[in-house]
């Protein structure tokens, strides 16, 4: 059976994978490992702020039973930027302008150059409660409320939820109903990777995310390709390997890459059942 754990480590894990070569093009690199440095010069097993916002959602949804409490998330992504919690050693790095912006300020950013990919990083957790797309939508809204990022974000929950009910992934693609900012979901099985963009654009790390997934057959080569497709590649390896978690396990994640992982303890403190 499908748990947040699953989903949590395979994210944590495609997030890590990817901080070292963020930014850099596609073509530019080849990851194979975990490595460390690299982008931000941290050492390997480091997830970034993707993680951290994660784990704060998860944290929140875990101390008020599973309920989603607004100001209490915000409160703890607040402690994040300020204080540094929920990161891997006390200190916040790789923060976004957007999320940065709304966080600090309390108003969201609802404009269309405000589609960024910060909310849909954070928002598996989502997937492991009983809430309503409404609910997605207002948790995005934190910190991005412009309706492509919050359909985007409503869009990857379902799918994730779909994936927990034992779903095959080609199925559920196939059968998504989505507007026409997100058609290229629909042709995704078509998608030669020159044709995927993975940049910071919300749309595009959704497509190409799920791209990575139905191009590969396991849980390793379906983040590594994220990775590989370049530009923000933590934030694409973390939407994949949230999913990749939930389809593949735990246990098909390999065991060095979980050793290397910074800060289990506190992965394990912020997980509910």
């Amino acid at each position: 059976m499908t748990s947040l754990r699953d989903a949590i480590y395979g994210a944590a894990i495609g997030d890590a994978l990817g901080v070292p070569y963020e930014f850099m093009s596609r073509g530019s690199f080849i990851a194979s490992d975990m490595i460390g440095y690299g982008s931000h010069d941290m050492p390997e097993g480091t997830w970034s702020d993707d993680t951290t916002m994660t784990l704060a959602l998860c944290d929140s949804l875990r101390v008020n039973d599973k309920r989603i409490v607004l100001d209490d998330i915000r409160k703890r992504f607040k402690s994040w930027i300020e204080e540094g919690c929920y990161t891997v050693d006390g200190k916040a790095f790789d923060v976004g302008i957007i999320t940065y912006d709304s966080i600090v300020t309390g108003i969201a950013r609802n404009d269309i150059r405000s589609n960024g990919n910060g909310s849909l990083m954070r928002t598996i957790p989502l997937a492991f409660i009983d809430c309503t797309d409404d609910d997605v939508r207002a948790v995005s809204a934190i910190t991005h409320a412009h309706e492509t990022s919050m359909e985007a974000c409503v869009i990857y929950v379902n799918v994730a939820k779909r994936l927990i009910g034992g779903e095959h992934l080609v199925d559920i693609i196939n059968s998504l109903e989505v507007g026409e900012v997100f058609h290229n979901i629909k042709n995704i099985f078509e998608l030669e990777e020159e044709n995927i963009r993975s940049g910071g654009y919300v749309v595009d790390t959704l497509i190409a995310s799920l791209w990575s997934l139905v191009n590969t057959d396991n849980y390793k080569d379906a983040v590594l390709k994220a990775v590989n497709l370049g530009n923000d590649t933590d934030t694409t390896a973390i939407v994949a390997g949230a999913l990749a978690g939930i389809i593949y396990g735990y246990d098909a994640i390999p065991k060095r890459w979980i050793e290397l992982l910074k800060n289990k303890e506190l992965i394990e403190s912020c997980l509910f059942s």
